[in-house]
Parts: structure tokens; C-alpha cells; sequence
């Protein structure tokens, strides 16, 4: 009976019930590609290449240091423990549910901000500049950005078995523009010949680090996103390590080569920003001649497709852990709420759908002057929010092989608890520095705060009372969630582990 009980979860009524909706849709092809989808943002290419070389060579430093680590942490956690809700459950298990409550609300909140303050605009630049004139708040202007974020949010919905071919064709998308843009660089060098940087320019500073790191984390973050759908996926303990550590290879050569490739076409000071990865698009395209504009064309639909599927994929990703940690009890019991048909939460992709619009429309009417750079402060510091949450979700790695040793571990990190105080170490200290720097520009840059490191226009109290309020507001909402499941926690029940069903069978039934 002790033996028994370790592999007894207690759960709530609701839970039981929602899981009962959950269909199995997930198999490895659809994990490799979501995964693909879910790392490789084109979004980000063109302001880590506007850095230039430094650009790639911490592109590069953070791939060994965190990108590595974190694939086998999530190998490890998502073979380990394969329920719905992800990340959700580990910081649960690990940390308790009231830790995991206020946690799951700064994961799930910084998404549909991201998608209408971020993805929204970079899309309708995108239309602008290829094919055809948007006026800055004109009734198209507001037509292509909605219909984007209702897009997204109407594939999140749609189930699993369905939606899920959207992040296959978005990571199709990302291979055939990213690879066909590596492949045109080439035969532009050979014309042209190439603006490459010299080895000093590739030599690393600080003051571009701390610029980069919360930009290049961002970047590389969503290994474990995938697993806030466990019990939609076929065999989770065998397909999670396998699909996490060799989508790990691909995103690395999907960041490097192109991002390479940008800093060997224009000179540092023509990459602009978000916009600088179809900027050398256009660049090297010209290779093509008279079908130069048709290539380009064709570019831009597979960029915003890729834009499409990215925001796809973290809702679907996101709210499901959002509504895992409400039928848990850790939030609003309607936000727990997945549709019996589709064996999707629905209720929380059109919150996330209300958000992103509402962030949309701000952002769009808010231009210029003050209250155009507090709101875009304010964004900045929401975006870390994703960040901030992984404090919590990696050292639940360390904590979980001492509070859990008997749940079975088909996938162990190499090293023993060796190689599991470094991974998770490393990953914990990049969630904690990136989320340090991006808080408090300029730190350590020379003096405690560099103030250089800020907005422009925006001083260093501005900008920090803004970052304190943005938190502070997310901690309390998710203080108000945890309050609002209480009724949920009230009806408790024990389960097996999952994945120990034998073991746990005769505590559960009382034999």
C-alpha cells in the first residue's frame, strides 16, 4: 500500500471529467513539425542579424549553453511525465498548485499579447510591402491584422486531428523559404560576391549580450509546448525525446545558416529590424532576374505563413495549459472548459483571441509621442513575461528526480544527477539573467544600470515603474485565478500517476 500510493495523484472531479474529451490525435511526425514551428521564429530573424556577426556568434554561444541543455531537460520532463497541461503539471508537482496557479498565468498571458502587438504588425508589413499598399490605420489596415489574429486563434480551436496540419505547413514553410534563401545567397555570391564581416567584427561585447539575451531566449524557448497536449499524443514517453532532440539539430541550422547568410549579403547598417530578414530576401533575389519579383512573392506568402503558424501554435500550446491549470483548480472552473466535439479549450483561445485584439487595436492607434512609448515599454516587458516563467518551470527538473525518483524516466539526462544539476542549472540561470536584463536594461553594462541600454525617450524610473505595475497586475491575476478555482479544489479525487496505472491500481481502489 506506501508502495502504491507513491504513483497516486490527487486530482479534482472537473479534471477526470475534461480529460474524458481529450482525443488522440498527436503522433511523432506531428510533434517533429509542431516543434519546428514552435522554435524557428521567423519573426526574430532580422533583429538578431541586425546586430550583425556579434548577432550570430551569441546566436551560437546560447545554442550550446541553453539550447542544448533545455532539449534534454524537456526530453527528460516530457517522457517523464505526460499529462495534459505541460509545463503546468511539472511546476505543480513540483512546486504545488498555488506556485503553479500564479506561473501558468505568466506563460499563457504574454502570447496573445505577442501575437497582437508583434506578429499582427509584422504580417501587415509584410502585405504592405510585397503586394499591395495598407494605409497606417486605414479599414484594411485593421482588416488584414484581425483577420490574422482570428485566423490563428479559429485554428487553435478546430481539433487537434484537423488543426495540427496548420504547424506542419507552417514548418514546411519555414524549411522551403529559409532553405531556398540560403541556396539563392549562394548564387548571389557567385554574381555579386558577398559584404562578408571581418573576424573582429565577430568578436563578442557585453553591452550587445545583454541586448540580445532575452531577444535570443525568446528565439529559442518552446521545447516543452508540445506537452501541454500529453494526452492527445499516441506514445509521448518514446516520441517526446525523439522528436525534441533532433528538432534541436534542425532549428539550429534553420537560425544559423540564414541568419549567417543575412550578415554576408547587406552591410550591418541596411538590416532593419523585424523586417530585416525579407529586406535580404529581396537583396539576393534579384539573382533571378525577371522572375525576381514572382520569387520574392512567393517568399513573402511562405513568411507569412509562417507568421500564421507560429501564433497557431503557441495558443494551442499555451491555452491548453492555461485551461489544464483551470480544471485543476488553479483558476476559473469556465476557463477549464474543453469542447466535447473538438477536445479544445475553447473558452480560453477567444480570450486569447479578445486580448490579442484589444492589444492590436492600442497598438495600431498609439503611433507616436508618449503614450505611444509607454504602450511599447509596456509590450516589451509583457513579452518577458514567457521569460519570467521559466524561473519556475526548469529547476522543476532537479526538484522532480528528488520528490518523484520512482515515476518511471524512459528518457534520463546523460551524467546521472550530475548532468541534472547542469541542465537544469544552466536553463534556470539564462531564465533568470534574461529576464534581469530585459527588466532592467543596461545591467551591469559598464556601472550597476546603464542607462544607454534604454527606450529612447523613456527614463530609467519610466521604465521600471512600468515593469514593476506589469507585474505586479499578472501576479494579481493570477492570485484572483487560484481564488476563483477554489470551488474546483474542493472536489478532490486520486488517480494513478500516468503512466504507472499498475502500480498505483491498488491504492486507488483500496485493496
Amino acid at each position: 500500500m506506501a508502495v502504491a500510493e507513491e504513483f497516486i495523484e490527487q486530482t479534482t472531479a472537473m479534471a477526470v471529467e475534461e480529460k474524458a474529451k481529450l482525443q488522440k490525435h498527436f503522433t511523432r511526425f506531428d510533434i517533429y513539425f509542431f516543434l519546428i514551428c514552435t522554435i524557428v521564429g521567423v519573426d526574430t530573424l532580422g533583429v538578431v542579424a541586425a546586430e550583425g556577426a556579434q548577432g550570430f556568434t551569441w546566436l551560437i554561444f546560447l545554442g550550446i549553453f541553453f539550447f542544448l541543455p533545455y532539449a534534454l531537460l524537456t526530453a527528460e520532463l516530457g517522457a517523464a511525465f505526460t499529462e495534459e497541461g505541460g509545463a503546468y503539471v511539472w511546476t505543480r508537482l513540483a512546486w504545488g498548485r498555488f506556485t503553479a496557479a500564479i506561473n501558468a498565468v505568466f506563460y499563457w498571458f504574454s502570447n496573445p499579447i505577442w501575437i497582437g502587438a508583434t506578429l499582427a504588425l509584422l504580417t501587415i508589413g509584410t502585405v504592405n510591402e510585397f503586394f499591395f499598399d495598407i494605409g497606417d490605420g486605414s479599414a484594411l489596415h485593421y482588416i488584414v491584422g484581425l483577420a490574422y489574429i482570428w485566423f490563428s486563434v479559429y485554428s487553435a480551436i478546430l481539433s487537434f486531428g484537423i488543426g495540427k496540419w496548420i504547424p506542419t505547413i507552417g514548418a514546411w514553410c519555414r524549411i522551403a523559404v529559409l532553405g531556398l534563401f540560403v541556396i539563392t545567397t549562394i548564387f548571389y555570391a557567385i554574381d555579386h560576391g558577398l559584404s562578408i564581416p571581418s573576424g573582429g567584427e565577430f568578436s563578442p561585447t557585453y553591452a550587445l549580450f545583454i541586448a540580445l539575451v532575452p531577444v535570443l531566449f525568446f528565439n529559442y524557448v518552446g521545447f516543452e509546448l508540445p506537452s501541454a497536449a500529453g494526452d492527445e499524443m499516441k506514445d509521448p514517453q518514446k516520441d517526446v525525446p525523439f522528436t525534441v532532440l533532433r528538432a534541436f539539430v534542425t532549428a539550429v541550422l534553420l537560425y544559423g545558416l540564414p541568419i549567417l547568410a543575412v550578415i554576408c549579403v547587406l552591410p550591418k547598417d541596411e538590416i532593419t529590424g523585424l523586417d530585416g530578414f525579407m529586406t535580404s530576401v529581396a537583396a539576393v533575389f534579384t539573382v533571378y532576374g525577371g522572375a525576381a519579383d514572382i520569387m520574392t512573392k512567393i517568399a513573402a506568402i511562405g513568411f507569412v505563413l509562417a507568421l500564421v503558424s507560429s501564433a497557431c501554435t503557441w495558443l494551442m500550446g499555451s491555452d491548453r495549459s492555461q485551461a489544464v491549470a483551470c480544471y485543476d483548480g488553479a483558476g476559473p472552473r469556465v476557463l477549464g472548459r474543453f469542447s466535447a466535439k473538438l477536445g479544445t479549450p475553447v473558452n480560453v483561445n477567444f480570450l486569447s483571441g479578445i486580448l490579442s485584439t484589444i492589444v492590436f487595436v492600442a497598438a495600431t492607434r498609439l503611433t507616436d509621442g508618449s503614450a505611444a512609448a509607454t504602450f511599447s515599454v509596456m509590450i516589451g516587458i509583457v513579452l518577458t513575461f514567457t521569460t519570467i516563467s521559466y524561473i519556475v518551470i526548469f529547476p522543476a527538473l532537479i526538484k522532480l528526480r528528488y520528490s518523484h525518483p520512482h515515476v518511471h524516466r524512459p528518457y534520463r539526462i546523460p551524467g546521472g544527477m550530475a548532468g541534472v544539476w547542469i541542465c537544469g542549472g544552466l536553463c534556470t540561470f539564462w531564465a533568470v539573467f534574461a529576464s534581469i536584463v530585459a527588466i532592467f536594461p543596461g545591467f551591469l553594462d559598464g556601472e550597476l544600470l546603464n542607462d544607454a541600454g534604454l527606450p529612447e525617450d523613456v527614463t530609467r524610473l519610466k521604465y521600471t515603474l512600468i515593469a514593476g505595475i506589469a507585474i505586479g497586475i499578472t501576479t494579481i491575476a493570477g492570485l484572483v485565478f487560484y481564488k476563483l478555482g477554489e470551488p474546483t479544489r474542493r472536489q478532490m479525487v486520486e488517480v494513478p500517476l500516468k503512466g504507472n496505472e499498475d502500480l498505483a491500481g491498488s491504492a486507488v481502489s483500496g485493496d
